[in-house]
């Protein structure tokens, strides 16, 4: 339970200090969102660089996409937000930094994505990944 306070704390003291920044003029404003999605991706990388080997210690690793996708619903995110994913689908709006720790996650397992999030209702949110071939 600490530990996600203070995740949500990190979380929100990240996004407070990219807009801030962009307020006092140090950044384009319509560079945030980068900012955060390139935040994000370095952690997700991190997180699999750090956990990838416990995670999967005890299982097969992964055949194909899919596995690696049941993989980041299942084990990773819970792992990150003590949830389970539930669906991916469309995109409107942005959590920059989730999606680039999906993204970042899904870099580390070899797979190039775009990943986008809308939000229809809080606290929801629905996450599409677009897996780009190579």
């Amino acid at each position: 339970m600490a530990d996600e306070a203070l995740f949500l704390l990190l979380h929100n003291e990240m996004v407070s200090g990219v807009y801030k920044s962009a307020e006092q003029g140090e950044v384009e404003n319509g560079r945030c969102i980068t900012k955060l999605e390139n935040m994000g991706f370095r952690v997700g990388q991190g997180l699999i660089e750090s956990y990838f080997f416990r995670f999967t210690k005890d299982t097969a690793r992964f055949k194909d996409e899919l596995d690696i996708m049941k993989f980041i619903c299942k084990d990773f995110w819970t792992t990150v937000f003590k949830k389970q994913i539930d669906n991916l689908r469309t995109n409107h709006q942005y959590l920059a930094f989730t999606c680039g720790l999906i993204r970042g996650g899904l870099s580390n397992l070899g797979i190039k994505s775009i990943v986008t999030a809308e939000v229809s209702s809080m606290p929801a949110c629905k996450f599409q990944v677009m897996i780009q071939k190579l």
